[in-house]
């Protein structure tokens, strides 16, 4: 698989992740899509692995979530600028503590949003529960899923 190529898998992933924290994007799918997509075209033992093992991770994701609440979080107040924070922030607990990062990322994204739409830590801290309350736990399971199988095939791509 060429370079362009491999970059076209990586703007899906990248879109299918943004598309968690978006209603009605299928983002998970996305990411899987992508994943199939780079196996299909790069037949090798190792991508098939990875699609095999995207498809487990999403499927617990799948199950997982029918078991959290259904996702209200615009009913809690939470704002457009909330997920993009919490998305932000667990992208970059991902990086900094790979696959572990991702929860105190969010929810620290979550926090610091409402920090600063709030001012008041108190009133944020309740703003942050209330939003994980109404839905946030499904988003992190599915994001926490996405960036999962993106590690994964980053780091297949890169060391494989």
């Amino acid at each position: 698989m060429g370079a362009w190529e491999l970059l076209l898998v990586g703007v899906v992933l990248l879109l299918g992740i943004g598309g968690v924290l978006v209603p009605g994007v299928p983002g998970p799918w996305l990411v899987w899509a992508a994943v199939l997509w780079w196996a299909l075209q790069d037949p090798e033992p190792l991508s098939w692995w990875v699609l095999v093992g995207a498809s487990v991770v999403l499927l617990m994701a799948q199950g997982a979530r029918w078991l959290l609440p259904p996702r209200r979080l615009r009913e809690s107040g939470a704002t457009r600028r909330t997920a993009v924070y919490a998305g932000a922030g667990a992208l970059v607990g991902f990086c900094v503590l790979p696959v572990i990062g991702s929860l105190p990322g969010f929810i620290g994204g979550i926090y610091l949003a409402e920090r600063l739409r709030l001012g008041r830590h108190g009133e944020a801290a309740a703003a942050t529960r209330t939003a994980m309350r109404a839905g946030g736990w499904s988003v992190l399971t599915e994001l926490f899923a996405c960036l999962l199988i993106a590690g994964a095939w980053l780091g297949a791509v890169i060391w494989g």
